[in-house]
């Protein structure tokens, strides 16, 4: 079977499954009552969706097991994708579950998070480096694809680029299509890189993708669906330990740049509201929420972001 009929015949079946489970979920969803506790402190417009059910990321990250489970036999560096994809989203799963149990906007305390996420990700990177001949060189942007060798120091940086992707994607999920968009722009771009590269991973990208879009069918404004953490964790997971394996983690600078400013304005504004004591750089974080008090519409918000994913995508893959 060529690559090309695979990658068609994955992006299909994993549409297929996530597109037809997700009707099935929502109702359960709202007969288990999980639904998103909205934040008082936030957009007055966002109130209207308090009670819409969430953890729908769970029907994604299981369409994208179920088709790619048939591949990893014959391709076992999908084993690190699949692992750091269904562990990640496990994390954000018990964080949902424990929102919605305790009817709160808050799950799992920073520290629980953040320390299986640094478990999870040691031992996949760990996996990695030392049971695999998984290239984990590094590719400079824009110069024709020289690339640097950190050596057993790349395992710290990966560490880095893991965590920050990660929580990116998290913070990105704060408007209805907003993550979903935003990563499948990058999904695209990770594909054609995956092409050009001649990598076995255009199978799983493919599949991820097919699911994700088949969750937009529900994500987009007005949302039926929230991802939660099971969802956009796993994302970001997912998203970091291709650009790993792709030899691109420094491109995420740019290809998700929307992901950092999420980021960055958050720790902006907390640095700067402690060292002011009370004063604030933006008026609402992550960012998203800002463009929403200035007077943006959600959907604006959610296009501009998109596109301007789009245009950095476009001039990353000129320096891959």
């Amino acid at each position: 079977m060529s690559t090309e009929l695979q990658v068609f015949i994955l992006f299909i079946c994993a549409f297929v499954i996530s597109v037809c489970g997700m009707p099935l979920v929502i109702p359960l969803l709202r007969k288990l009552k999980f639904g998103q506790t909205v934040r008082n402190v936030g957009p007055e417009t966002h109130l209207v969706k308090n009670g819409t059910p969430t953890m729908g990321g769970i029907v994604f990250v299981v369409g994208f097991m179920l088709t790619i489970l048939v591949s990893i036999f014959n391709h076992t560096e999908f084993i690190p994708v699949t692992l750091m994809t269904v562990l990640f989203g496990l994390v954000g799963f018990i964080d949902d579950f424990i929102k919605v149990k305790k009817k709160q906007s808050e799950g799992l305390k920073a520290w629980q998070k953040m320390g299986l996420q640094i478990v999870f990700t040691g031992a996949v990177l760990a996996y990695m480096y030392f049971a695999t001949d998984i290239s984990m060189n590094i590719i400079i942007p824009f110069t024709n694809g020289f690339e640097i060798n950190l050596g057993i120091f790349v395992i710290l940086f990966d560490f880095l680029v893991i965590l920050g992707t990660d929580t990116g994607a998290n913070f990105t999920d704060g408007l209805d299509g907003l993550c979903t968009k935003v990563s499948l722009v990058i999904l695209v771009f990770m594909f054609f890189v995956a092409i050009k590269q001649e990598s076995s991973l255009i199978l799983p990208i493919a599949a991820f993708a097919g699911s994700l879009l088949a969750f937009l069918v529900f994500n987009a404004y007005p949302a039926k669906v929230f991802m939660g953490d099971t969802g956009a964790l796993a994302i970001g997971g997912f998203i970091a330990i291709c650009a790993i394996q792709l030899r691109i983690p420094l491109f995420l600078i740019i290809i998700a740049f929307i992901y950092v400013a999420e980021v960055g304005s958050v720790m902006m504004q907390v640095s700067y509201f402690k060292l002011t004591h009370g004063k604030r750089i933006f008026k609402m974080t992550p960012i998203h929420h800002h463009f929403e008090k200035c007077g943006w519409k959600e959907t604006k918000v959610v296009t501009v972001f998109t596109i301007v994913t789009i245009i950095l995508c476009s001039i990353a893959y000129l320096g891959v």
